[in-house]
């Protein structure tokens, strides 16, 4: 019941804003025809005004109106219709507005001519182009320049890499971690009219969802405890970074196509604690290991002696085997053999 409910409500609201939540293509006809059209009319125009201006001395007055006439065409509607002219690469698109309105989207590679009256609108050309810009490169090198903004909406797959954050972990443990994300704009008149600025606004979500993320697990975690980490579970934590960040921006009709984790690690203030910590624990988990080898050890020896009946030991005896045997395999060094040439008494 509550599903049905939210369709009805969804659908409401799209019928409410058409414009607004969903593209309708924009009405056009093949651009060379209307450039070959134009150049026609602009030589015919041309040829008109000599004419013209040869029989106006005869003081008709259909020849000055004529003469006008080519000249209003050449001055003013040669370059209306030449402002209709769009040229789109593949996976490009215009979104265009008419006096406020939106017109329509001209998406697919080719030439067309369009209302020479539209407005082509793209919020987040500039943002685009400082996150494309080049970098300065060495000193003493040229300078790059940079790409101008444009009105057309790139439907590529783009990279966004914020600035590394540091954020606390599950246990309270600040740590810098930084993520790229793979999008890519499957509705363009909600990137354009939903959101401000639609670079920007991924940007934000980004951010937000990545410290709703780490926030609830921790950065390591032991490998037996089976504790899911930042560390340790880096697919499980991608994963959920992309279903968070597309829940966010839906809104803006853009497609998140992957999120992943390009740096991980304890901020500085603590980083040499926790490298500490770490190299503790691993030396605990060493010893641990080599006792419990040990002791398996010192077992299997004690039993193998009294199965094949090699020596009789009591019990003065056993221990005292024992704690030979524990100190020569949880040594840190090569133990010296001390023969004993006398009895143990």
């Amino acid at each position: 019941m509550t599903d049905s409910i939210k369709e009805e409500k969804k659908s409401a609201a799209a019928e409410s804003a058409p414009g607004v939540n969903g593209e309708r293509p924009a009405a056009a006809v093949s651009g060379m025809l209307m450039l070959l059209l134009n150049i026609a009319l602009s030589i015919l125009s041309v040829i008109g005004i000599i004419g013209s201006a040869i029989r106006i001395e005869q003081g008709a007055l259909a020849w000055i109106s004529l003469l006008i006439l080519f000249i209003l065409y050449l001055s003013i509607g040669m370059p209306i219709l030449l402002a209709g002219l769009k040229v789109l690469k593949p996976n490009e698109a215009y979104v265009l507005t008419l006096f406020g309105k939106y017109y329509g989207t001209l998406k697919g590679p080719g030439f067309y001519f369009t209302n020479p009256f539209v407005t082509a609108v793209n919020p987040g050309a500039e943002a685009l182009t400082a996150l494309n810009a080049p970098s300065s490169g060495t000193e003493g090198s040229s300078p790059q320049a940079a790409p101008k903004a444009t009105k057309k909406i790139s439907l590529k797959a783009m990279t966004l890499s914020n600035s590394r954050q540091k954020i606390n972990d599950e246990l309270g443990n600040p740590i810098e971690i930084g993520i790229i994300v793979i999008w890519k704009i499957i509705d363009t008149t909600k990137a354009v009219f939903n959101v401000d600025n639609y670079c920007e606004y991924l940007s934000i979500q980004c951010d937000s969802a990545l410290r709703n993320i780490v926030r609830l697990y921790p950065y390591d975690a032991p490998e037996d405890s089976g504790e899911r980490s930042l560390r340790g579970s880096s697919q499980e934590i991608s994963d959920k970074l992309k279903e968070a960040i597309q829940e966010k921006v839906d809104v803006a009709g853009i497609e998140i196509l992957e999120a992943r984790i390009t740096h991980l690690a304890y901020a500085p203030e603590i980083a040499a604690a926790m490298l500490q910590r770490q190299q503790a624990s691993a030396i605990i988990d060493a010893r641990k290991m080599i006792v419990d080898g040990a002791v398996g050890m010192v077992e299997m020896a004690l039993e193998k002696l009294s199965e094949n009946q090699i020596v009789e030991l009591d019990e003065e005896r056993k221990a005292a085997m024992v704690s030979n045997l524990l100190v020569v395999l949880c040594g840190n060094k090569d133990a010296q053999p001390i023969v004993n040439s006398g009895s143990l008494y």
